[in-house]
């Protein structure tokens, strides 16, 4: 009877262990897609921003790749913010799309050469809180 015990509590801590050993695994798995996935998306918004950077270079000659570059930064940031719950990333995200709504507003006014330092640097914000 005690031998009988001692196997079914062996069994039963096995069984507790294994399933805690995949939990975790399954978690920090899940942690490092995210990672990758912030990583990926920071990386095509720092692309973005330098066509960003290249339509404001260019801005009179084609006024139009100002709104699309905009939109391409404003897509990954939808991106970005629907995969992460991690509240730097969650901020990072929040200031550029400030500061993408800001040059927005400076173009709708006139501005054909609006400032973009403040995407830029959010933009490096991204990219630091993303980078594991």
């Amino acid at each position: 009877m005690a031998a009988s015990r001692r196997r079914r509590t062996a069994a039963v801590a096995a069984t507790l262990a294994a399933v805690a050993l995949t939990a975790g695994l399954t978690t920090g798995c899940a942690a490092v897609d995210k990672a990758l996935d912030c990583v990926q998306t920071a990386d095509a918004i720092a692309d973005s921003v330098t066509e960003l950077q290249q339509a404001v270079d260019s801005a009179s000659s084609d006024p139009t790749q100002l709104d699309e570059s905009l939109d391409s930064i404003d897509k990954n940031l939808g991106e970005i913010g629907d995969k992460t719950d991690n509240a730097d990333v969650g901020k990072a995200v929040d200031d550029l799309n400030k500061a993408v709504d800001n040059v927005r507003t400076s173009i709708k006014n006139g501005d054909e050469t609006p400032d973009i330092s403040p995407v830029t640097d959010a933009a490096g914000e991204l990219t630091k809180v993303c980078t594991p």
